[in-house]
């Protein structure tokens, strides 16, 4: 640090890469005990909620990996996810192979019903759906595995029908998973970036081309009209928040506080 800098750090030393803090702060894993790790990150999620520079995140559609807990108010599980734990099984006797079959096909019959109901929600149709949840999941076919993984999707029923008050949140996050799987198969065919300044340049480039692709806009016609300094092109992020409206995203949430 320069001479007289007091050795106390704010947000430059994060993310200002030009300022003495970044370049005089070496980065260091800290090795905690569980318990301050525990209070830091619930102090960090603290933090997240209480700023106002960036929209906080209302709700996150995911798998039921432990780390995407507490993240959000609200999380949605992804149904594809889940049954891809059914199509693990593998059943050896005819009967245990009948069994998984037929409660594949009503787990996907009962998938479709809630992509109807996205369609066309009603306050009947929640309480219909959530009935036909617990009949479904309440199923026992006396082969224990299956068995049991149909009592560990019932644990999860909250999250799976998040959807039922928040219909326009998606069933599964498929297009999620995909968009990051252009990143992985460069970095398993180059060996990933050499230095700081090529990740970050992956990073950008990609999630650039990734965003304008989900948006409908030519990456190369975006990327020229930056460079040339046209800037005839709205910015992406103002075409996010143009879509957003467009689709009502979080209506659902702007009603529920209204009702209130």
């Amino acid at each position: 640090m320069p001479e007289g800098k007091p050795h106390i750090v704010g947000g430059k030393a994060k993310w200002d890469e030009k300022s003495a803090e970044y370049k005089g702060t070496r980065a260091v894993v800290a090795d905690l005990p569980d318990e301050l790790r525990a209070k830091l990150q619930e102090t960090a999620l603290a933090a997240y909620r209480a700023q106002t520079l960036v929209p906080v995140v209302q709700a996150l559609v995911c798998d039921d990996a432990p780390q995407f807990r507490q993240l959000t108010a609200a999380i949605a599980l992804c149904w594809v996810h889940d049954g891809r734990h059914y199509a693990k099984l593998l059943p050896v006797l005819p009967q245990h192979r009948e069994a998984l079959a037929q409660f594949r096909e009503r787990y996907w019959q009962f998938y479709h019903q809630l992509r109807a109901y996205q369609a066309a929600p009603t306050a009947a149709e929640a309480a219909r759906l959530e009935a036909a949840f617990d009949q479904l999941f309440a199923t026992q076919t006396g082969w224990e595995m299956l068995d049991a993984r149909i009592v560990l999707t019932r644990a999860k029923k909250q999250e799976l029908l998040a959807v039922l008050q928040h219909p326009e949140l998606p069933l599964h996050n498929n297009p999620a998973e995909l968009g990051a799987r252009r990143r992985v198969r460069k970095r398993d065919v180059s060996f990933g970036p050499r230095t700081a300044a090529g990740t970050q340049a992956w990073d950008t480039f990609q999630t650039l081309a990734a965003t304008a692709a989900k948006l409908g806009v030519s990456f190369y016609q975006y990327i020229q009209d930056r460079m040339s300094g046209a800037h005839r092109l709205p910015s992406l992020a103002t075409q996010i928040g143009e879509q957003a409206q467009r689709l009502n995203l979080g209506r659902s949430w702007t009603s529920s506080r209204t009702s209130a």
